[in-house]
């Protein structure tokens, strides 16, 4: 949430500056701009590669309920899951980003933000396929999509110097009721995965305790 109220400082080209970062980005002449130019093409094609992955993401898992319904909540790990963890593992990427000054924003909050998704996708959800099948799953990545959906495009027209105040709006007040309902479907998650984890122990003890009889 702190992060969202440093919307000003983010490090990024205000609309002034659109000039200046088309030059530095397609037409550097000096080596301290060729470096600059390196910086921002680099985050530039990382912010669209994940936008890509994530558009890709929420239009299939789109298409797929509007077409199969219901019953198609239960695959949505399976038919979404390796994009989902690549791009989930491409966020770490975010953390370096921040910590070497290429963007600025808090670097706490995007730790807690990228550890916590990566925790319960490979620890609760990869691990365990009794939770890949439970419509929770489905919420989560939906949730999951919107909020990026909603920051990438915006972070993408900033680099561009071509931000509006309509994607401004939107990326930092539509995420807040978002960005609430995913942490209640986080919490979710990890509830679904304690009660399977501690269903399996208790079967298994009590199978144990038969065959000793």
């Amino acid at each position: 949430m702190r992060e969202m109220s440093t919307s000003s400082n983010l490090g990024f080209p205000k609309a002034q500056e659109t000039t200046k970062v088309h030059h530095l980005l397609f037409r550097p002449s000096f080596p301290g701009e060729m470096r600059l130019s390196i910086r921002l093409a680099y985050l530039f094609l990382y912010n669209l590669l994940q936008f890509c992955g994530h558009t890709w993401i929420f239009a299939n898992m789109t298409a797929r309920f509007l077409t199969f319904g219901g019953d198609a909540l239960a695959d949505t790990f399976y038919a979404v899951g390796v994009v989902m963890s690549l791009c989930q593992l491409l966020s770490v990427l975010e953390l370096f980003h921040i910590a070497d000054g290429i963007e600025k924003a808090r670097l706490l909050p995007r730790f807690v933000q990228v550890m916590t998704r990566n925790f319960l996708l490979f620890m609760v959800i990869v691990s365990q396929e009794e939770v890949q099948s439970k419509p929770v799953v489905c919420a989560q990545f939906y949730l999951w999509n919107i909020l990026d959906l909603l920051r990438y495009p915006h972070v993408l027209l900033c680099l561009m110097g071509t931000d509006s105040f309509g994607m401004l709006w939107a990326r930092y007040t539509l995420s807040i009721p978002i960005y609430i309902m995913s942490v209640i479907t986080e919490g979710a998650c990890v509830t679904v995965w304690h009660s399977l984890r501690a269903r399996e122990l208790r079967l298994e003890k009590w199978n144990k305790k038969i065959k000793r009889k």
